[in-house]
């Protein structure tokens, strides 16, 4: 039957269809998975998201904490990485029309002095360097090849770099306005000078409360179904056997079993008299690090990092694992000529027995395995889904929980006001905060270990609550908003009074007041009581001018006038003044690299695939 004419017309229909959906694309063989193109040349997925998760481990570093990717892309970090990366590529396809190119022997020197290579002798470990290489994403081949390419293109960008310098009257005009300092007399009008507030009528709150409708609203509210399965409701399905924990405890034994480590400076000495002589020194009083400085050795070049007893080998190791912490040995000859060793740490070593883990081990083991059937619950729903099933009858074959919340808000509390039965997962809440009436989500993971599916029934929208029930809070809202009008027409009038008069006296005698000094004000740093509004009032108004701005505690307003501008002294041989000019020529220089960047990738035309971009960055 496969040969007849039937079987061709359905084989035929078949095929079409495919192509129709885009199933065609297989055999094409044409799918772009790379993250952009410049010019002819392709940035793949996969150099991006090891650039990605760097660049995010450099961020972590910075903030002192792990930047997850929903922080990443609310502080633009996955879009500044991805400009980093494709002004990278385009100002190397400058470099490379020049035909720059570090040759092999600067390559070799540059990877040698980096710091993360060396090993516990102080120099270069190729070990540690394939070490360090693993964790960062990287092959050796491929480190090499970015940093002959970090190396060619630092010739063209120190070339534009090197020697900025501002005109010294350019510079001079910046140092001026960064460091200006500015004086104002000014008086303090409490909100006390208005006088009390009327008791406001009924017609008067309620035109308020119409008025801002948002604040004395009842919260829109949703009808959420949502099904859960978490580690917990899979615990029974699965087993895990002595003899299972024995061969994990084995998989595992570098985590049980670590050696003791010592945190050791070494210094090295030509010969037993010298070494003995810096030991004399030491114990008449002198530290390590000050004999360290009289030989001319930084910290750097001291320092052997952790070490175990092993990598000391067996001159310097016994000697060096017997001392306490802040010990010196005595002069020992080595490999390395006659050195003393300084023990500036000690990290104990453990030995955990299978008994000592076994309890740990078996919860890890047995939730790891929990996990992995949360993925057979997952496709026993889809499967149930596929099929007509609603999501209750899905959850209930797939042997999910159904959680039904009739309302809820925005800050998951029910209408009344007490927490409802969500999951505190930033996944779930986000999932809910997507979802759109009547959409039912497919299982998603959350960072809790469960696996959920989110529907939303259906809304109930805002509803201005009556009158009575927010009476309160509309009175002191009403009265707050008065009493902040108020003090603004009275304050306009007082401005107007000191602008005529050209003196603060008006207004001091208006509000039985004193007329105080600011003292010298610096742009960026408001003193104590006055705010930014107020410091950027008065640095952007000319001097003799009365401004206004609000107090610090929002409770009166200030009216000021401004009465003397200083700049300091800004000589062109100054030391202050030439860093200055030369943290603004850097300034400069790196706008230079940037237009450069910017004028390649005009020139070499840009697409980006944001589908893929989106992907590596977790926003799809």
């Amino acid at each position: 039957m496969s040969k007849s004419w039937v079987s061709s017309i359905f084989l035929g229909a078949l095929a079409l269809s495919f192509g129709v959906w885009g199933i065609a694309d297989i055999f094409h063989s044409n799918t772009d998975t790379s993250i952009a193109t410049i010019g002819a040349e392709k940035i793949s997925v996969g150099d991006f998201q090891r650039d990605y998760h760097n660049f995010l481990r450099g961020a972590s570093q910075q903030v002192g904490h792990e930047v997850t990717t929903d922080e990443a892309r609310a502080r633009g970090l996955d879009k500044q990485a991805l400009q980093t990366v494709l002004n990278r590529n385009a100002i190397d396809q400058i470099v490379a029309k020049y035909g720059l190119r570090a040759n092999d022997a600067q390559i070799a020197s540059a990877i040698r002095a980096i710091p993360a290579f060396r090993g516990p002798l102080g120099s270069f470990d190729h070990q540690q360097f394939l070490y360090r290489l693993q964790n960062a994403g990287f092959t050796e081949e491929a480190f090499v090849q970015i940093e002959r390419g970090d190396l060619s293109r630092n010739q063209l960008l120190d070339a534009i770099r090197s020697g900025v310098e501002l005109a010294p009257g350019y510079a001079r005009m910046l140092f001026d306005y960064v460091n200006e300092r500015r004086v104002a007399d000014y008086v303090v009008v409490p909100k006390t000078a208005v006088g009390a507030p009327p008791p406001p009528t009924d017609a008067q709150l309620a035109d308020y409360v119409k008025a801002h409708a948002q604040a004395f609203s009842t919260p829109e509210y949703r009808d959420v179904i949502y099904a859960v399965a978490g580690p917990q409701d899979v615990m029974n399905k699965v087993s895990v056997t002595d003899q299972e924990l024995q061969q994990q405890y084995e998989l595992r034994k570098d985590q049980y079993q670590t050696a003791e480590k010592r945190d050791v400076e070494q210094i090295v000495f030509p010969d037993q008299a010298s070494a003995q002589a810096a030991r004399t020194k030491i114990d008449s009083g002198t530290s390590f690090a000050d004999v360290a400085t009289q030989r001319g050795l930084k910290p750097s070049d001291i320092s052997l990092g952790a070490v175990e007893q092993a990598d000391l080998g067996n001159d310097r190791g016994p000697s060096t694992f017997a001392l306490p912490a802040g010990a010196v040995t005595k002069p020992i000859k080595s490999n390395f000529g006659w050195v003393l060793l300084h023990v500036t740490k000690i990290t104990p070593g453990s030995n955990k027995t299978f008994a000592d883990v076994k309890d740990t081990l078996r919860k890890d083991v047995t939730t790891q395995l929990a996990q992995a059937k949360l993925t057979d619950v997952t496709n026993a729903f889809d499967d149930a889904s596929a099929g007509g099933a609603s999501l209750a009858d899905s959850a209930k074959r797939a042997g999910m929980r159904i959680v039904h919340i009739p309302a809820v808000d925005a800050n998951g509390l029910t209408p009344e006001g007490k927490k409802a039965d969500l999951p505190a997962s930033g996944d779930f809440v986000a999932q809910l905060k997507k979802s759109e009436v009547g959409e039912e989500s497919d299982p998603f993971p959350s960072s809790d270990g469960s696996v959920y599916v989110v529907k939303v029934n259906g809304t109930t929208p805002p509803k201005l609550k009556p009158l009575a029930d927010v009476r309160a809070p509309a009175v002191a809202a009403w009265t707050d908003a008065w009493e902040k009008q108020r003090l603004a027409d009275t304050t306009s009038r007082l401005v107007t009074a000191a602008r005529s008069a050209n003196s603060l006296a008006p207004v001091a005698a208006k509000v039985h007041g004193t007329v105080q000094s600011t003292g010298a004000v610096e742009r960026s740093v408001p003193p104590p009581g006055l705010t930014r509004e107020f410091v950027a009032k008065l640095f952007n108004s000319p001097p003799g001018s009365v401004i206004s701005a609000y107090t610090s505690d929002r409770n009166g307003m200030i009216v000021a006038r401004i009465t003397g501008v200083a700049h300091p002294p800004s000589n062109i041989g100054d030391f202050t003044f030439r860093r200055f000019a030369a943290s603004i020529g850097g300034q400069a220089a790196n706008d230079f690299e940037e237009s450069l960047a910017m004028a390649a990738r005009k020139r070499l035309g840009v697409t980006v695939n944001q589908q893929q971009v989106e992907h590596v960055t977790g926003a799809s």
